[in-house]
């Protein structure tokens, strides 16, 4: 082996060394090992979501921040939108599969439905019809002019955010069965 040779492999071993040990570094800062005030509100996967309230069908107001402790998928959504609605028979199946299991970065399962609607009625049918049964579901009626749409930046719908128990996104915009393979590899 040559002088060169000899050179190119060490830069490869160096560029190699260097990656895993900033992959490393990297998944020592994971939100589980951070203190809540050194995690940042934010929409990317690291970040504390930002807390919203709104109404349930009831009329009484939900936080967000009041289903911590338990993984939850932020789901924005609406009566009217077809793909929404293609997709809930998937979110039904797993929140049925998942609503009691313990993760690793918490216990439980649950669903925060957003509903852009701006009919109540339609909102509430829907619910029903489509076997929505998760307790979570909150709408301002306000549409695409809700405040919930602009501070998540949401151009398009269906859209969701997985959080873990301390409210941080660690996935978004999971469909169908990577929904189901994210939520199998959290499991405890």
């Amino acid at each position: 082996m040559n002088v060169k040779s000899f050179a190119v492999i060490c830069a490869l071993c160096f560029s190699f060394l260097a990656c895993t040990n900033k992959k490393q570094q990297e998944s020592n800062l994971t939100p589980g090992n951070l203190l809540a005030s050194e995690v940042a509100v934010g929409l990317e996967v690291g970040q504390r979501a930002p807390d919203m309230i709104l109404s349930t069908p009831k009329g009484d107001s939900l936080s967000l921040s009041s289903l911590r402790g338990k993984v939850v998928l932020i789901d924005f959504w609406a009566s009217w939108c077809m793909p929404c609605r293609i997709e809930n028979p998937n979110l039904v199946k797993v929140y049925s599969r998942y609503d009691k299991k313990k993760f690793t970065r918490g216990n439980g399962f649950t669903i925060y439905s957003v509903s852009l609607d701006t009919n109540k009625d339609a909102w509430i049918k829907t619910i029903e019809n489509d076997g929505l049964k998760w307790e979570n579901h909150v709408s301002d009626f306000k549409g695409w002019y809700s405040q919930t749409v602009a501070m998540y930046k949401i151009e398009a719908i269906p859209a969701n955010f997985l959080l873990d128990g301390d409210g941080i996104i660690i996935a978004k915009n999971l469909r169908a069965s990577a929904l189901g393979e994210t939520m199998e590899s959290l499991l405890r």
